[in-house]
């Protein structure tokens, strides 16, 4: 019996319709073998929205995002809209976007492909096996809390005020999903906070700590954020699971990123408690290659198979993905972004292709 679903797509801006129509591709493809069944709509966000309708998170977008199974997101943002004001700029329909889907766990992997050992900053014996999970809360935090804003003081000094804030409620399910992908891997969780510091590390440390009484088979560990970035530099495969807030995550995510040599390689899920996923790489819009053929598609199509997995429940479909793209690094493609002595260096039309011969093989 075919499943059905319905995927919205947000090609976006810079090389996201590049990256976008190659992972297309490959999911028609593993539709066609796996009994499954894609109705595609496409929407606009970010830049492309600003520039069509004059908002970058247009009402009727965030409608087909909700009535969706899923969202697949390629890339917003460029130096053409850097000048708007904050609430006309590309990043600030993704943020309307994740709190209008209600998606406050992101999830970030960061595995070693051993093809690209070699692109990774770090000496191959600090990062061969590297196979870690960053669980960030999404919608809460810094980014969010109230106050905010640049204020002027009765001296006439100009005072800029952002306010980190969590509730226990917040916590608890951002927890919850640790825990379980922790119970799905190596049952092993390390909290992240700067609980010396901030009363609201303070009690996320408290929530984590008693949750994990409902977890009895996983290993809780607690590290503050600055000693967990150094600890990633040093020695990476101590880590497994990681759970933390939205700042810290998104900057500890970024140094988990580039512990396997290219940004250009990662995927990302963001979940919520119910309604669809948004999947989406890690990289930017790479506005100063775009519409060159440059592009790498593979975070793109990474990205394709956490949907398959965690939004839509075909793992077999995202492994296949998963092994195609094995298949293809093994043979020695690569973008320019990868590129390594003697590998063939494809475009990004030429990279799906070879994506494609690997399914059909």
């Amino acid at each position: 019996m075919t499943q059905e679903y319905r995927i919205t797509l947000l090609p976006g801006d810079g090389i996201g319709p590049e990256i976008m129509a190659v992972a297309v591709d490959v999911l028609k493809t593993v539709a066609d073998q796996h009994s499954l069944s894609f109705t595609f709509q496409e929407a606009l966000i970010g830049g492309a929205a600003v520039d069509a309708v004059g908002q970058p998170l247009p009402e009727e977008t965030l409608d087909k995002c909700r009535k969706s199974d899923a969202v697949l997101l390629a890339a917003i943002g460029g130096y053409k809209w850097d000048t708007l004001p904050r609430e006309l700029r590309p990043e600030t329909g993704l943020l309307g976007l994740r709190a209008g889907l209600e998606l406050f766990a992101n999830l970030r992997p960061a595995q070693i492909v051993p093809q690209l050992i070699d692109a990774s900053s770090l000496k191959p014996e600090i990062v061969s096996g590297v196979d870690l999970m960053v669980v960030r809360e999404l919608t809460g935090g810094i980014y969010f809390g109230k106050p905010r804003g640049i204020f002027t003081t009765e001296t006439g000094e100009q005072r800029g005020v952002n306010t980190m804030a969590y509730s226990n409620s917040e916590i608890d399910r951002i927890g919850r999903v640790a825990f379980e992908i922790a119970r799905k891997r190596t049952r092993k969780l390390c909290s992240v906070d700067k609980a010396n510091v901030l009363e609201v590390s303070q009690l996320w440390r408290d929530r984590i700590t008693a949750l994990s009484a409902e977890y009895p088979d996983v290993e809780l560990t607690h590290l503050y954020v600055d000693n967990a970035a150094m600890q990633l530099v040093r020695a990476p495969k101590q880590f497994d699971t990681i759970v933390t807030s939205n700042l810290f995550g998104d900057i500890l995510s970024d140094i988990a990123a580039m512990l396997t040599g290219s940004i250009g390689m990662l995927p990302s899920a963001s979940m919520g408690a119910s309604g669809p996923g948004l999947f989406e790489p890690v990289h930017g819009s790479a506005p100063d290659i775009a519409g060159q053929d440059k592009a790498n598609p593979l975070a793109q199509v990474l990205s394709a198979a956490m949907m398959l997995r965690y939004g839509l429940n075909q793992p077999q479909a995202a492994n296949r993905i998963e092994q195609a793209v094995q298949q293809v690094l093994e043979a020695g493609y690569r973008t320019t972004d990868i590129q390594s002595p003697g590998t063939t260096v494809l475009g990004c039309q030429a990279m799906g292709a070879a994506l494609i011969k690997s399914l059909h093989s």
